[in-house]
């Protein structure tokens, strides 16, 4: 389960949108560009995910669960940009994103209520180095084997760390100062 799971997450949260973007550069389109810049700075919180359960870091599972609720947020969010592609014509790049939309919303429904049964890893030093637990980070230390072989995980850990400060402070300048003046519009940014 944990593996298709990452493998789903490569083919949803990583190959799909990035088509999805460049096709919206190719095509011009702004509202799609703009939705997939959006959830791409959301989503970096799952790559934040992967570097901190690298390092074995038990926060690592309140941040998968919350990466996976706030990319369902900001793909259904913004009342103008849903209101943009509703009105757009219903062309590939148009019909692809919503596809993908809609299937990014289930996977991550289904990926929150599923991570909800493992959010207690993160409070349980003993529950952490059970096998149920462990069985969560090794796709992440199969990427840091592919990806970082020589790096250690306690270095690639403390890059996560920075990554995950860097983005609960843009997380909540937008929270605190910008949606309080922009509200739920996307194209006034």
């Amino acid at each position: 389960m944990v593996w298709t799971d990452y493998r789903l997450a490569l083919l949803f949260a990583v190959f799909i949108p990035l088509t999805l973007l460049i096709w919206s550069w190719i095509k011009k389109s702004e509202t799609v560009s703009l939705s997939m810049t959006i959830y791409w700075r959301v989503a970096s919180l799952l790559g934040i995910t992967v570097y901190l359960m690298i390092a074995g870091l038990s926060i690592g599972f309140i941040t998968a669960l919350l990466a996976k609720v706030l990319i369902v947020l900001s793909l259904w969010f913004w009342v103008d940009l849903n209101e943009e592609i509703r009105e757009q014509p219903k062309r590939a790049l148009h019909i692809g994103f919503s596809a993908w939309r809609w299937a990014m919303s289930a996977y991550c429904g289904i990926g929150a209520i599923i991570q909800l049964w493992f959010i207690r890893c993160a409070f349980s030093r003993e529950l952490l180095s059970g096998g149920t637990c462990q069985a969560w980070m090794e796709p992440a230390l199969a990427f840091k084997s592919y990806v970082h072989n020589g790096l250690t995980s306690g270095f690639l850990g403390f890059w996560g760390i920075v990554g995950l400060v860097i983005y609960a402070a843009y997380l909540g300048y937008f929270l605190l100062v910008k949606l309080g003046r922009q509200g739920r519009s996307a194209l006034n940014q």
